[in-house]
């Protein structure tokens, strides 16, 4: 069994930063996504650190049973069992916080499943802030892990010298963009959505099984190598990064375990055939289109005993955004001309290392919070420069639609009573994000139907009905009042909408 590489821990503890980057930008589904990704890599390194642990574990024990050997591994077993149990007691108290965090997130079963608001930007800050109607999770862990690095290199002096500039498990402040040390819960939980606070606890748990590698494998190295008897034959899928950008190349890497020459496999990658050398094949492919990937993985091949085995597994690796920036519209995904559409922009790099540019409007404002203006229909474009890499998003721009003219209830057909009692007519915008107002500064009014031997005429220069009050006095059922030449004035200037016809019953 092949034991985990340093690079990949780098790897892995470099994803869940972008991700938390990302999201100072806005709790959206594909972030959620991005983080359930990484939650399962980091699992699923868990469950492999877990494996290769318990190799060691069994290599000392023999070690003990083997008179070569047995006399150093007396003295360095008893300090891996003490290690393993330091690292098996820190991963329970984990288990608990997450279990915690998602009762607090409205754990529920459903089906037989497990079902919480994942999107939860409260449930961290509750469980872990030490603030008022905290439960002061968070300095409780920071001291468990401190506690636990000081514990793991106390067990030898060896252990110490060796590890104590590099131990897996660090709890230091941590640096924001404005330069700032931010203490550990507020750098970690504060605001932090559910799922993606699990993926941190993830991370804590990835750290400590790490560290207990690192540990027990300084305390075989003292007495001797790993001597591993291979009684299975298994698949082996290793890709080159979880997290790429747009146009970098992935590289999948697949074959088999206890390779021997007879077990001849065959080995295909996204449908395509992928040639072996040693067992195991290499396939490369240009990452394109944000968000989660997946890639099949088939393996043919013969067991140590001659059977034909297929195995299939996927490869999950996550898209990011080109030049590690993001746009999103705070509205919708338009601008609308003649009003402030306010836009956040993050960029990962901070802002001395970024620049905003834009076409077809203008952009003010500075740092994440800006504010776009249009003038004219058509499109319009927001240029973000992040270090070096000039990412562009393309926008629609559009006219605030016309609002609708109303009187009371806004119905075509109202009882002649309800309609004598209204004092103000207005011209309402319906099922619009913007909190807009427009105010009526003319129209032409028409009386007719009952009561109106001859059709009587009148105008109005604002909201207030008043000045139609006597032919208003004098509508009755049947009588029918015809709004027209309608001017409504808004942030966007004055413009006619649609004439409006009352039926009185």
């Amino acid at each position: 069994m092949a034991l985990p590489k340093e690079p990949r821990q780098k790897m892995i503890n470099l994803m869940y930063l972008v991700l938390t980057a990302l999201l100072a930008l806005n709790v959206s589904s594909e972030i959620l996504n991005a983080f359930k990704v990484v939650d399962k890599s980091l699992m699923t390194s868990n469950t492999n650190l877990t494996a290769a642990n318990n190799t060691l574990y069994k290599s000392l024990e023999a070690k003990l049973a083997d008179p070569l050997t047995a006399q150093k591994a007396a003295i360095w077993n008893p300090k891996a069992v003490e290690a393993q149990k330091l690292s098996a007691d820190m991963d329970t108290y984990i288990n608990q916080l997450k279990a915690n965090l998602k009762k607090e997130s409205g754990l529920e079963m459903v089906d037989g499943q497990e079902k919480f608001k994942e999107d939860d930007l409260e449930a961290a800050t509750r469980l872990f802030g030490n603030g008022p109607g905290g439960q002061n999770e968070g300095p409780k862990l920071e001291k468990k892990l401190q506690d636990y690095k000081a514990a793991m290199l106390a067990i030898d002096p060896e252990i110490n010298a060796k590890f104590a500039s590099t131990f897996p498990v660090d709890v230091a402040p941590q640096i924001g963009q404005d330069g700032k040390k931010k203490e550990f819960t507020e750098a970690y939980f504060h605001m932090t959505p559910t799922v993606a606070a699990l993926t941190l606890l993830s991370k804590f748990q990835n750290n400590v099984k790490n560290a207990e590698n690192q540990v027990v494998t300084f305390c075989h190295e003292q007495v001797g190598a790993v001597k591993v008897k291979f009684d299975k034959t298994g698949v082996l899928i290793g890709q080159s990064s979880n997290y790429v950008m747009p146009g970098q190349e992935l590289t999948i890497t697949a074959g088999i375990g206890a390779y021997s020459s007879a077990a001849v496999p065959q080995i295909s990658v996204n449908g395509a055939s992928v040639p072996t050398v040693d067992g195991q094949g290499v396939y490369k492919l240009q990452a394109s289109g944000g968000g989660p990937h997946s890639v099949p993985v088939t393996i043919r091949y013969k067991d140590q005993d001659g059977n034909d085995k297929v195995d299939t597994k996927n490869v999950e690796y996550v898209v990011g955004t080109p030049g590690g920036a993001a746009v999103m519209l705070d509205k919708m995904n338009v601008f609308y001309i003649g009003i402030d559409n306010p836009v956040t922009i993050g960029s990962p790099t901070g802002w001395d290392k970024t620049s905003v540019t834009m076409s077809g409007g203008t952009i003010s404002g500075s740092g994440s919070n800006r504010t776009v203006r249009v003038s004219g229909p058509g499109a319009a474009s927001i240029t973000v420069n992040a270090d070096g890499h000039a990412t562009k998003f393309d926008f629609r721009i559009k006219r605030i639609p016309d609002p609708i003219f109303k009187v009371g209830s806004g119905k075509a057909r109202v009882p002649a009573v309800e309609f004598k009692n209204q004092s103000a007519c207005r011209a309402e915008l319906e099922n619009f994000e913007f909190d807009l107002r427009y105010s009526i500064v003319g129209a032409t009014v028409y009386f007719s139907g009952a009561n109106f031997p001859n059709v009587a005429t009148a105008s109005i220069s604002s909201n207030s009905l008043e000045p139609l009050r006597a032919l208003i006095n004098r509508c009755g059922p049947g009588s029918t009042i015809t709004f027209t030449n309608i001017r409504a004035s808004g942030p966007d200037g004055t413009r006619i909408i649609d004439e409006r016809s009352i039926v009185l019953y």
